[in-house]
Protein backbone atom coordinates (compact mmCIF):
# COMPACT_ATOMS: atom_id res chain seq x y z
CA UNK A 1 0.00 0.00 0.00
CA UNK A 2 1.11 3.12 -1.29
CA UNK A 3 0.45 6.30 0.15
CA UNK A 4 0.99 10.03 -0.59
CA UNK A 5 2.40 13.14 1.41
CA UNK A 6 -1.10 15.27 2.69
CA UNK A 7 -1.29 18.16 0.24
CA UNK A 8 -0.66 21.46 2.16
CA UNK A 9 -2.75 23.64 2.69
CA UNK A 10 -3.95 26.46 -0.52
CA UNK A 11 -3.03 29.32 2.05
CA UNK A 12 0.01 27.86 3.78
CA UNK A 13 2.38 30.45 5.21
CA UNK A 14 5.85 30.07 4.43
CA UNK A 15 8.67 28.99 6.56
CA UNK A 16 10.80 32.17 6.84
CA UNK A 17 9.63 34.14 9.17
CA UNK A 18 8.90 37.92 7.72
CA UNK A 19 11.22 39.13 10.18
CA UNK A 20 14.44 38.04 8.71
CA UNK A 21 13.71 39.98 5.32
CA UNK A 22 14.53 42.90 7.07
CA UNK A 23 18.03 41.47 7.83
CA UNK A 24 21.02 43.34 5.79
CA UNK A 25 21.71 41.15 3.13
CA UNK A 26 25.26 38.92 3.05
CA UNK A 27 27.38 40.62 0.59
CA UNK A 28 30.38 38.16 0.57
CA UNK A 29 28.78 34.87 -0.46
CA UNK A 30 30.34 34.94 -3.92
CA UNK A 31 34.00 36.26 -2.43
CA UNK A 32 33.44 33.33 0.25
CA UNK A 33 32.33 30.60 -2.81
CA UNK A 34 35.45 31.96 -5.08
CA UNK A 35 38.05 31.57 -2.29
CA UNK A 36 36.78 27.75 -1.23
CA UNK A 37 37.26 27.13 -4.76
CA UNK A 38 40.71 28.30 -4.83
CA UNK A 39 41.70 26.39 -1.88
CA UNK A 40 40.10 23.36 -3.43
CA UNK A 41 41.92 23.65 -6.34
CA UNK A 42 45.29 23.50 -4.17
CA UNK A 43 45.64 27.61 -4.20
CA UNK A 44 48.04 28.87 -1.32
CA UNK A 45 45.41 31.23 0.00
CA UNK A 46 46.44 33.96 2.57
CA UNK A 47 42.98 34.88 4.45
CA UNK A 48 43.41 38.44 5.75
CA UNK A 49 39.52 38.80 5.63
CA UNK A 50 38.43 37.19 9.10
CA UNK A 51 39.34 38.74 12.53
CA UNK A 52 40.00 35.78 14.76
CA UNK A 53 43.45 35.73 16.72
CA UNK A 54 46.03 33.77 15.45
CA UNK A 55 47.52 33.84 18.93
CA UNK A 56 46.81 30.68 21.34
CA UNK A 57 45.08 32.26 24.75
CA UNK A 58 47.47 33.18 27.19
CA UNK A 59 48.95 29.95 29.40
CA UNK A 60 47.31 31.87 32.93
CA UNK A 61 43.94 31.61 31.10
CA UNK A 62 44.07 27.89 30.25
CA UNK A 63 45.40 26.56 33.67
CA UNK A 64 42.94 28.29 35.08
CA UNK A 65 40.30 27.35 33.30
CA UNK A 66 41.53 23.66 33.31
CA UNK A 67 41.59 24.13 36.85
CA UNK A 68 38.04 25.95 37.37
CA UNK A 69 36.19 22.91 34.92
CA UNK A 70 36.97 20.05 37.13
CA UNK A 71 34.87 21.21 39.80
CA UNK A 72 31.14 19.63 40.13
CA UNK A 73 29.49 22.97 40.88
CA UNK A 74 31.02 24.53 37.72
CA UNK A 75 30.07 21.05 35.53
CA UNK A 76 26.10 22.13 36.67
CA UNK A 77 24.20 24.92 35.06
CA UNK A 78 25.87 28.55 35.40
CA UNK A 79 24.92 30.99 38.06
CA UNK A 80 22.12 33.16 36.78
CA UNK A 81 21.39 36.85 38.00
CA UNK A 82 24.29 38.65 35.60
CA UNK A 83 27.16 36.23 36.19
CA UNK A 84 29.13 34.85 38.59
CA UNK A 85 30.18 37.43 41.32
CA UNK A 86 33.64 36.71 40.95
CA UNK A 87 33.49 37.45 37.25
CA UNK A 88 31.21 40.58 37.98
CA UNK A 89 33.33 41.71 40.40
CA UNK A 90 36.67 41.02 37.97
CA UNK A 91 35.14 43.36 35.55
CA UNK A 92 34.14 46.34 37.82
CA UNK A 93 37.85 46.34 39.38
CA UNK A 94 38.93 46.33 36.11
CA UNK A 95 36.71 49.36 35.08
CA UNK A 96 38.80 51.62 38.17
CA UNK A 97 42.13 50.14 37.29
CA UNK A 98 41.82 50.93 33.41
CA UNK A 99 39.69 53.97 32.97
CA UNK A 100 39.32 55.24 37.02
CA UNK A 101 35.66 54.69 36.70
CA UNK A 102 34.11 53.31 39.74
CA UNK A 103 30.96 50.89 39.25
CA UNK A 104 28.64 48.18 41.48
CA UNK A 105 29.30 45.16 40.06
CA UNK A 106 26.45 43.74 41.55
CA UNK A 107 23.98 46.67 39.80
CA UNK A 108 25.95 47.77 36.90
CA UNK A 109 27.67 45.00 35.36
CA UNK A 110 26.36 41.85 33.86
CA UNK A 111 28.24 38.65 32.08
CA UNK A 112 27.44 38.63 28.20
CA UNK A 113 27.94 34.92 25.76
CA UNK A 114 30.54 37.51 24.34
CA UNK A 115 30.12 41.04 23.51
CA UNK A 116 27.79 40.14 20.40
CA UNK A 117 25.24 38.75 22.47
CA UNK A 118 24.39 41.48 24.45
CA UNK A 119 24.78 44.21 21.39
CA UNK A 120 22.08 41.62 19.58
CA UNK A 121 19.88 41.63 22.87
CA UNK A 122 19.66 44.96 23.66
CA UNK A 123 17.65 46.40 21.52
CA UNK A 124 15.13 43.66 22.45
CA UNK A 125 15.81 44.97 26.38
CA UNK A 126 15.01 48.53 25.64
CA UNK A 127 12.95 49.63 22.53
CA UNK A 128 9.80 48.72 21.07
CA UNK A 129 8.67 47.78 17.79
CA UNK A 130 8.68 50.82 15.66
CA UNK A 131 11.23 52.55 17.65
CA UNK A 132 14.30 54.07 15.92
CA UNK A 133 18.10 52.80 15.88
CA UNK A 134 20.85 55.08 15.02
CA UNK A 135 24.04 53.78 14.06
CA UNK A 136 27.37 54.83 11.92
CA UNK A 137 27.15 53.91 8.31
CA UNK A 138 29.47 52.31 7.87
CA UNK A 139 29.45 50.44 11.10
CA UNK A 140 29.16 46.66 12.50
CA UNK A 141 26.43 44.24 10.75
CA UNK A 142 25.12 43.31 14.54
CA UNK A 143 24.05 47.03 15.20
CA UNK A 144 21.34 46.98 12.49
CA UNK A 145 21.23 43.21 13.04
CA UNK A 146 19.53 43.65 16.57
CA UNK A 147 17.83 46.59 15.63
CA UNK A 148 15.64 44.56 12.69
CA UNK A 149 14.45 41.45 14.47
CA UNK A 150 13.55 43.64 17.43
CA UNK A 151 10.85 45.35 15.04
CA UNK A 152 13.32 48.82 15.08
CA UNK A 153 13.00 50.89 12.39
CA UNK A 154 17.44 52.30 11.63
CA UNK A 155 18.82 55.21 11.09
CA UNK A 156 22.31 55.50 9.66
CA UNK A 157 24.97 58.47 10.89
CA UNK A 158 27.34 58.81 7.54
CA UNK A 159 30.48 58.99 8.68
CA UNK A 160 33.64 59.37 6.39
CA UNK A 161 37.17 59.77 5.74
CA UNK A 162 36.76 63.91 5.91
CA UNK A 163 34.73 63.66 9.34
CA UNK A 164 37.34 61.19 10.75
CA UNK A 165 34.77 58.71 10.69
CA UNK A 166 33.08 59.87 13.59
CA UNK A 167 29.24 60.40 13.06
CA UNK A 168 27.48 64.24 13.49
CA UNK A 169 24.53 64.36 15.45
CA UNK A 170 23.84 67.97 14.81
CA UNK A 171 20.88 66.67 12.19
CA UNK A 172 19.98 63.64 13.72
CA UNK A 173 16.60 62.55 14.23
CA UNK A 174 15.15 61.47 17.72
CA UNK A 175 16.36 57.79 18.63
CA UNK A 176 15.90 55.22 21.22
CA UNK A 177 18.88 53.56 20.96
CA UNK A 178 22.15 55.16 19.56
CA UNK A 179 25.11 52.94 18.58
CA UNK A 180 28.64 54.24 18.94
CA UNK A 181 32.22 51.69 18.39
CA UNK A 182 35.65 53.38 18.50
CA UNK A 183 38.19 52.05 17.86
CA UNK A 184 35.84 51.19 14.97
CA UNK A 185 35.22 47.74 12.89
CA UNK A 186 34.91 48.49 10.02
CA UNK A 187 36.87 51.92 10.14
CA UNK A 188 39.82 51.46 12.57
CA UNK A 189 38.91 54.82 13.58
CA UNK A 190 39.01 56.16 17.15
CA UNK A 191 37.17 58.73 19.32
CA UNK A 192 37.98 60.65 22.63
CA UNK A 193 36.03 61.60 25.33
CA UNK A 194 34.75 64.72 24.43
CA UNK A 195 33.06 62.83 21.53
CA UNK A 196 31.40 60.85 23.97
CA UNK A 197 30.41 63.62 25.91
CA UNK A 198 28.66 65.29 22.61
CA UNK A 199 26.64 62.19 22.43
CA UNK A 200 25.62 62.02 25.81
CA UNK A 201 24.38 65.86 25.96
CA UNK A 202 22.68 64.91 23.04
CA UNK A 203 21.31 61.88 24.00
CA UNK A 204 20.13 63.02 27.21
CA UNK A 205 16.68 65.49 26.31
CA UNK A 206 15.62 62.98 23.70
CA UNK A 207 15.52 60.42 26.15
CA UNK A 208 17.83 58.04 23.92
CA UNK A 209 19.90 55.30 25.58
CA UNK A 210 23.89 55.69 24.29
CA UNK A 211 25.43 52.27 23.61
CA UNK A 212 29.01 51.95 23.03
CA UNK A 213 30.81 48.94 21.67
CA UNK A 214 34.32 49.05 23.31
CA UNK A 215 35.64 45.80 21.89
CA UNK A 216 39.19 46.74 20.96
CA UNK A 217 40.04 49.02 24.45
CA UNK A 218 43.46 47.23 25.00
CA UNK A 219 44.64 46.55 20.88
CA UNK A 220 46.02 50.01 20.94
CA UNK A 221 49.64 51.82 19.63
CA UNK A 222 49.88 54.72 21.34
CA UNK A 223 47.40 56.49 23.78
CA UNK A 224 45.12 53.34 25.49
CA UNK A 225 41.12 54.25 23.79
CA UNK A 226 38.68 55.79 26.74
CA UNK A 227 35.52 54.63 27.96
CA UNK A 228 32.70 56.40 27.41
CA UNK A 229 32.25 56.52 31.38
CA UNK A 230 35.52 58.78 31.28
CA UNK A 231 33.52 61.18 29.45
CA UNK A 232 33.21 64.69 31.07
CA UNK A 233 30.06 64.50 32.72
CA UNK A 234 29.17 60.75 32.58
CA UNK A 235 27.68 59.35 35.97
CA UNK A 236 26.69 55.82 35.65
CA UNK A 237 24.23 56.57 38.30
CA UNK A 238 21.84 58.69 35.82
CA UNK A 239 23.28 58.90 32.62
CA UNK A 240 21.83 56.16 30.24
CA UNK A 241 24.03 54.57 28.54
CA UNK A 242 25.82 51.13 28.52
CA UNK A 243 29.24 50.08 27.09
CA UNK A 244 30.11 46.39 25.97
CA UNK A 245 33.57 44.81 26.70
CA UNK A 246 35.19 41.69 25.08
CA UNK A 247 37.65 39.05 26.24
CA UNK A 248 37.84 37.77 22.53
CA UNK A 249 40.44 40.44 21.47
CA UNK A 250 42.66 41.48 24.04
CA UNK A 251 43.23 37.75 25.66
CA UNK A 252 42.77 35.85 21.86
CA UNK A 253 39.67 34.74 23.54
CA UNK A 254 37.26 34.08 20.56
CA UNK A 255 35.81 30.74 20.47
CA UNK A 256 35.48 30.78 24.33
CA UNK A 257 32.45 33.35 24.06
CA UNK A 258 33.02 35.62 27.02
CA UNK A 259 32.13 39.52 27.69
CA UNK A 260 30.19 41.82 29.89
CA UNK A 261 28.04 45.15 29.80
CA UNK A 262 28.74 47.97 32.30
CA UNK A 263 25.99 50.99 32.85
CA UNK A 264 23.06 52.71 33.86
CA UNK A 265 21.40 50.13 36.87
CA UNK A 266 18.26 49.74 34.70
CA UNK A 267 19.57 49.41 31.13
CA UNK A 268 21.99 46.53 32.89
CA UNK A 269 19.22 45.22 34.63
CA UNK A 270 16.77 45.69 31.41
CA UNK A 271 19.60 43.28 29.17
CA UNK A 272 20.06 40.85 32.24
CA UNK A 273 16.49 40.24 32.39
CA UNK A 274 16.39 39.43 28.79
CA UNK A 275 19.23 37.05 28.64
CA UNK A 276 18.09 35.56 31.86
CA UNK A 277 14.95 34.46 29.63
CA UNK A 278 16.92 32.76 26.71
CA UNK A 279 20.09 31.56 27.58
CA UNK A 280 21.63 30.17 31.12
CA UNK A 281 24.74 32.32 31.10
CA UNK A 282 28.38 31.66 30.31
CA UNK A 283 29.70 28.35 31.73
CA UNK A 284 31.14 28.71 35.28
CA UNK A 285 34.40 28.09 34.38
CA UNK A 286 34.75 30.65 31.52
CA UNK A 287 33.36 32.86 33.94
CA UNK A 288 35.59 32.50 36.31
CA UNK A 289 39.15 31.90 33.99
CA UNK A 290 37.71 35.38 32.23
CA UNK A 291 38.00 37.14 35.95
CA UNK A 292 41.12 36.00 36.17
CA UNK A 293 42.38 37.09 32.34
CA UNK A 294 40.35 40.71 33.19
CA UNK A 295 42.06 41.14 36.54
CA UNK A 296 45.37 40.58 34.24
CA UNK A 297 44.77 42.90 31.55
CA UNK A 298 48.19 44.80 32.28
CA UNK A 299 50.13 41.52 32.09
CA UNK A 300 53.32 41.59 30.07
CA UNK A 301 51.68 38.98 27.47
CA UNK A 302 48.93 41.82 26.21
CA UNK A 303 51.31 44.35 25.92
CA UNK A 304 53.69 41.55 23.90
CA UNK A 305 50.61 41.13 21.73
CA UNK A 306 49.96 44.44 20.86
CA UNK A 307 53.80 45.34 19.71
CA UNK A 308 53.09 42.21 17.67
CA UNK A 309 50.07 43.43 15.77
CA UNK A 310 52.06 46.76 15.89
CA UNK A 311 55.16 44.99 13.81
CA UNK A 312 52.27 43.70 11.24
CA UNK A 313 50.02 47.06 11.17
CA UNK A 314 53.63 48.66 10.21
CA UNK A 315 54.22 46.02 7.44
CA UNK A 316 50.63 45.59 6.07
CA UNK A 317 50.30 49.70 5.49
CA UNK A 318 53.47 50.19 4.32
CA UNK A 319 52.86 47.38 1.27
CA UNK A 320 49.07 48.49 0.85
CA UNK A 321 50.57 52.61 -0.18
CA UNK A 322 53.06 50.74 -2.35
CA UNK A 323 50.36 48.95 -4.18
CA UNK A 324 48.71 51.75 -4.19
CA UNK A 325 45.88 52.27 -1.37
CA UNK A 326 45.33 55.01 0.27
CA UNK A 327 45.00 54.83 4.05
CA UNK A 328 45.28 56.00 7.60
CA UNK A 329 47.35 54.31 9.82
CA UNK A 330 45.21 52.67 12.51
CA UNK A 331 45.93 53.71 16.40
CA UNK A 332 44.15 50.71 17.48
CA UNK A 333 42.19 47.71 16.78
CA UNK A 334 43.11 44.94 14.22
CA UNK A 335 42.09 46.29 10.98
CA UNK A 336 43.02 48.37 8.12
CA UNK A 337 40.82 50.55 6.31
CA UNK A 338 42.37 51.73 2.69
CA UNK A 339 41.09 52.93 -0.01
CA UNK A 340 41.53 51.04 -3.11
CA UNK A 341 42.95 52.71 -6.07
CA UNK A 342 40.34 51.90 -8.52
CA UNK A 343 37.65 52.94 -6.00
CA UNK A 344 35.71 49.86 -6.19
CA UNK A 345 36.27 47.31 -3.13
CA UNK A 346 33.76 44.41 -4.62
CA UNK A 347 36.32 44.43 -8.01
CA UNK A 348 39.74 44.81 -5.74
CA UNK A 349 38.54 41.84 -3.38
CA UNK A 350 37.52 39.51 -6.41
CA UNK A 351 40.69 40.53 -8.09
CA UNK A 352 42.90 39.98 -5.17
CA UNK A 353 41.16 36.86 -4.64
CA UNK A 354 41.41 35.46 -8.15
CA UNK A 355 45.01 36.84 -9.53
CA UNK A 356 47.04 37.08 -5.91
CA UNK A 357 44.89 34.44 -3.50
CA UNK A 358 44.57 37.02 -0.93
CA UNK A 359 41.20 37.57 0.57
CA UNK A 360 40.31 40.75 1.85
CA UNK A 361 36.54 41.93 3.12
CA UNK A 362 34.99 44.50 0.65
CA UNK A 363 33.83 48.11 2.44
CA UNK A 364 30.64 47.51 -0.11
CA UNK A 365 29.77 44.54 2.03
CA UNK A 366 29.21 47.17 4.73
CA UNK A 367 27.83 49.77 3.07
CA UNK A 368 27.18 51.87 -0.44
CA UNK A 369 29.28 54.50 1.20
CA UNK A 370 32.08 52.30 1.48
CA UNK A 371 32.44 50.97 -1.62
CA UNK A 372 36.01 52.58 -2.12
CA UNK A 373 37.44 50.98 0.80
CA UNK A 374 38.61 47.51 1.88
CA UNK A 375 38.81 45.88 5.38
CA UNK A 376 42.07 43.91 6.07
CA UNK A 377 42.98 42.00 8.78
CA UNK A 378 46.12 42.08 11.10
CA UNK A 379 45.18 38.68 12.22
CA UNK A 380 47.21 36.54 10.41
CA UNK A 381 51.06 35.17 11.25
CA UNK A 382 53.65 37.80 10.51
CA UNK A 383 54.90 36.14 7.48
CA UNK A 384 51.69 35.35 6.13
CA UNK A 385 50.87 39.40 5.57
CA UNK A 386 54.41 39.90 4.41
CA UNK A 387 53.72 37.63 1.44
CA UNK A 388 50.51 39.12 1.14
CA UNK A 389 51.59 42.51 0.54
CA UNK A 390 54.95 41.14 -1.58
CA UNK A 391 51.75 39.77 -3.81
CA UNK A 392 50.16 43.26 -4.16
CA UNK A 393 53.44 44.81 -4.78
CA UNK A 394 53.72 42.24 -7.65
CA UNK A 395 50.12 42.97 -8.68
CA UNK A 396 50.23 46.32 -8.97
CA UNK A 397 53.75 46.75 -10.24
Amino acid sequence: MTTSAPAAPADARPIRADRLATLPPFLFDEIDRKKRQRIAAGADVINLGVGDPDQPTPEFIIDEMNRAMRSLVNQQYPAVGGGLPVFREAAAEFMLRRFGVRVDPSRHIVALLGSKDGIAHLPWAVTNPGDTVLLPDPAYPVYEIGAALAGCRTHKLPVSRQSRWLPSLTDAPPGRLLWLNYPSNPTAASANAAFYADALRWAAPRNAIVASDLAYSELYFSEPPPSLWQAPGADIESTRAIEFHSLSKTFNMTGWRIGFAVGHAQVVGALQEVKSNVDSGAFNAIQQAGALALRRFDDPVVAAMRDLYRRRRDIAAAGLRAAGFDLDTPDAGFFIWARCPGGDSMRTAADLLDRADVVVVPGAGFSPRAREYIRLSLTAPTDRIQEAVRRLGRLNG
